[in-house]
């Protein structure tokens, strides 16, 4: 009994030094002051110490208010003041502590996906080796097989895209959206002029099912509000299936802060977008390795916003497209000239020029219209588990016991 009640006391004592760390106290005797169990805090000779019924700071400003019981509205020496609400945060061992990042947003304005380590396409794979090495040669198996690329000026809202001469397998749509204008309505021009947005009925009458391949993919950004349903509406109309989701989270490393810009009604900041992946005709992981390679990338985009007002998207999604689909006829709606970019055909009303020809422009395709595949990417590339395979038989519901899915 003697050896549990010391394992006992011993963890009586560290509870307590946590509680006068987490509380940001000096030493373990002025929790009896502080929890209001000393002498001294029933008839008042002793010192005034807020605790939490005194001096708190609301939302990270650095005020606080004074405990109306001791001081009177002075400080009294050795009080503590709380510049925010660190201290009060349960379960941390710091008066300071860095893993509540929701309350770091509010002290600070820093969003709490600032801290996800790894995010950039530069580092993101330094603890795979493998996986590196199969980026890498994609990209240059990307950049070797990359036509010219082909940009038109054209106002979407008439232009034929049958006139292209061209079925796509990659579509990628970049639409104005009207909630984009309602997030940031003092900044809604292009080159000065007031930009031209979209709303979803004009979008769902984009023909985009009659330039899309029998096996084609289309990759639709509709923002973070409705155009998560209607987007899907689109995909149906166009004769997709919506198969996945990729979700782009905004940080704000480099200008911390609380914007103001919200849509109408709105309670709380967006800070992410959606890009719905859709799939037309009968494409596997499993059989189609001359089309897909799966499950090279994640379907998530950390990356830093661009400045107020802007309606540029990551970059990195077109290495998503890149990487998991192997044909070369690929088109960017509603591209700009900052999007024009090899292997690609821009359209757009927001370019400054044009330079596609529709006879050229097919040529390119004519002996190889993919990517191929080397020996070595075959080998690196993840791929799904044999269909026959013997470890998929087991208990349950087919896999065996200690096993996740198979992806």
């Amino acid at each position: 009994m003697s050896d549990i009640l010391k394992i006992s006391q011993e963890r009586s004592r560290k509870r307590k030094q946590l509680l006068a760390q987490t509380l940001g106290l000096s030493s373990v005797d002025e929790l009896k002051i502080v929890l209001g169990t000393a002498d001294e805090w029933n008839n008042g000779s002793g010192s005034s110490y807020s605790g939490f019924s005194g001096q708190r700071s609301v939302g990270g400003s650095g005020s606080s208010r004074e405990d109306e019981g001791g001081s009177g509205g002075k400080k009294t020496p050795g009080e503590i003041i709380y510049r925010d609400s660190s201290t009060f945060l349960k379960g941390t061992q710091s008066s300071n502590p860095h893993n509540d990042y929701c309350q770091h947003f509010v002290d600070t304005g820093q969003r709490p996906q600032n801290f996800i380590r790894d995010v950039g396409l530069a580092d993101r794979f330094e603890e795979y080796p493998k996986l590196r090495e199969l980026i890498r040669l994609k990209d240059k198996l990307i950049q070797d097989t990359a036509s010219a690329p082909m940009y038109l000026k054209a106002d979407l809202k008439t232009l034929d895209l049958k006139t292209l001469g061209t079925k796509f397998d990659v579509i990628l749509i970049e639409p104005p959206l009207e909630e984009y204008a309602r997030a940031a309505p003092s900044v809604a021009t292009v080159g000065g002029a007031p930009r031209v947005f979209w709303n979803w009925e004009e979008i769902l009458n984009l023909d985009v099912g009659e330039v899309a391949a029998h096996r084609s993919f289309v990759f639709l950004w509709c923002g973070s509000s409705e155009g998560l349903d209607m987007g899907r509406n689109c995909l149906k109309k166009w004769g997709f299936r919506r198969c996945e989701d990729i979700c782009w989270i905004r940080t704000n490393i480099n200008k911390p802060g609380h914007s103001k810009q919200l849509e109408p009604k709105a309670v709380f900041q967006r800070t992410k977008e959606h890009c719905l992946m859709g799939i037309k005709g009968t494409v596997r992981r499993s059989t189609d390795g001359d089309f897909i390679h799966a499950n090279v990338d994640i379907d998530l985009i950390i990356s830093e916003e661009d400045e107020f007002g802007s309606f540029e998207k990551p970059i990195e999604i077109f290495h998503i497209i890149e990487h998991f689909c192997l044909g070369r006829r690929r088109m960017h709606l509603f591209g700009r000239d900052s999007s024009i970019r090899p292997g690609w055909l821009t359209v757009g009303p927001e370019l400054t020029n044009s330079n596609f020809n529709a006879d050229l422009y097919q040529t390119y395709f004519a002996e190889a219209p993919a990517t191929g595949c080397t020996s070595r990417i075959e080998s690196l590339r993840p791929k799904s588990p044999p269909a026959n395979s013997k470890a998929l038989r087991g208990r349950g519901r087919g896999f065996p016991r200690g096993r996740g899915r198979p992806r």
